[in-house]
């Protein structure tokens, strides 16, 4: 993994590109690690995800998870609780922005990667699958979960039992993609959203992101007692009092960087 900032982004790459970004222990821990580290450095205020070469990730390396199993069970299951799911709790944990740069082909568990990340921005010519049903697996990595979420039970049955690859245009209609550029525009314009995200009010988006984590889980009732709790802590923060300072003043606010 590649790691380098940018003022207050930090960009993330994953770099086997000879493997297509394909997914080991060592490649998800060092991952996990640098989301934490982010987390926890106030001078951050937005993560990217991308992957070196022409994919952004393909997914598990089963070779590697078969290498280390011992004949008898594949081990995947143990595999997905050792070494994936942290990995996904880290991303939806973050209290920064996390951007996935879907650089070329998300598919399998790099697949779920960009889905457990904020936004998703996708180069023309990439294309999203849910790559499991091929090699006789379950979607897995947190897939079956944002799917079923992010599409609809209907949608996410399709592409779950096909396993067709989704174009990053058709992402874009169906809102997992926010943007579709050309290749060489990418990052550029996944470091300004980044950039710009990095300039808000940060204890906001780590309220947002606890509220929209927990709420799919609850009936209207509870959904609006979630938001009246999370409004409480929202307008004792810093961010709430000058972002309504300035309002009053008519002036852009200037949050700060905690």
């Amino acid at each position: 993994m590649l790691a380098r900032r940018e003022g207050p982004v930090l960009i993330l790459t994953m770099n086997r590109p000879e493997a297509l970004n394909a997914l080991n222990p060592q490649s998800n821990q060092a991952l996990k690690s640098a989301i934490d580290a982010a987390a926890r450095d106030q001078q951050i205020g937005a993560v990217i995800l991308t992957g070196a070469g022409r994919a952004f990730s393909a997914g598990a390396d089963l070779k590697d998870v078969l290498s280390r199993s011992d004949g008898a069970d594949s081990g995947l299951g143990d595999d997905l609780r050792a070494n994936y799911a942290p990995l996904i709790r880290s991303i939806r944990a973050c209290p920064k922005p996390v951007i996935a740069a879907i650089n070329g082909t998300a598919a399998g568990a790099g697949l779920s990667l960009a889905l457990a990340c904020d936004l998703r921005l996708a180069a023309v010519g990439a294309s999203l699958i849910v790559v499991f049903v091929r090699v006789g697996l379950v979607p897995d990595a947190g897939s079956l979960f944002f799917l079923t979420r992010m599409l609809g039970l209907s949608k996410a049955t399709e592409l779950a039992m096909t396993g067709e690859p989704l174009s990053v245009e058709d992402a874009q209609a169906l809102g997992l993609v926010v943007s579709v550029v050309s290749g060489d525009q990418l990052m550029s314009a996944a470091l300004d959203r980044a950039q710009r995200l990095a300039q808000g009010p940060r204890q906001t988006y780590a309220l947002i992101k606890r509220g929209l984590e927990r709420v799919v889980n609850l009936d209207l009732e509870q959904a609006l007692e979630l938001e009246s709790q999370l409004q409480t802590m929202a307008a004792r923060t810093p961010d709430a009092q000058e972002a309504i300072r300035a309002f009053v003043e008519k002036r852009q606010p200037n949050f700060g960087t905690t």
